[in-house]
């Protein structure tokens, strides 16, 4: 048995949806303000002095925060959740996503996303990095632990 053991179920259709509406939004947030839809750069961006595109930025964050609730009341139950990690894994992996994030001047979302689609080679080699980094993580605590 495996210290971390998940099991995902095959989702085409709602992976399909997400990854559209993901893209509608980066598409959107680019063609009326300008902006790469980095959640990272988003979400520091509100952490220091306030700017003039403050309440943009609080929109995209309550958005991503309300999204389960407006499943909730459009389903009326959200799937069931499950995290097979303790507390201080879960801080450990939080602050080590947060200084990659630092480190790489921007996440999935920012490089992944965006910059790959603008042709980023920048992009395109830290999304390699990063995904690259997740395999190997996963293989890791899967094998070798």
């Amino acid at each position: 048995m495996y210290l971390f053991q998940m099991i995902t179920p095959f989702t085409p259709g709602a992976s399909l949806a997400g990854g559209v509406l993901i893209g509608l939004s980066a598409v959107i947030l680019m063609a009326f303000l300008g902006r790469i839809a980095g959640v990272s750069g988003i979400a520091a961006r509100l952490l220091g002095p306030m700017s003039s595109d403050a309440a943009s930025g609080l929109a995209f964050i309550a958005g991503l925060v309300g999204a389960p609730l407006v499943l909730r009341l459009a389903c009326g139950a959200l799937p069931p959740l499950v995290i097979g990690a303790g507390n201080l894994a879960l801080v450990a992996a939080g602050l080590l996503v947060g200084f990659g994030a630092v480190w790489g001047n921007g996440c999935t979302s920012g490089h992944g996303i965006c910059g790959i689609s603008r042709l980023s080679r920048r992009s395109m080699v830290a999304t390699l990095v990063f995904m690259g980094m997740g395999f190997a993580t996963v293989f890791i605590i899967r094998h070798a632990i």
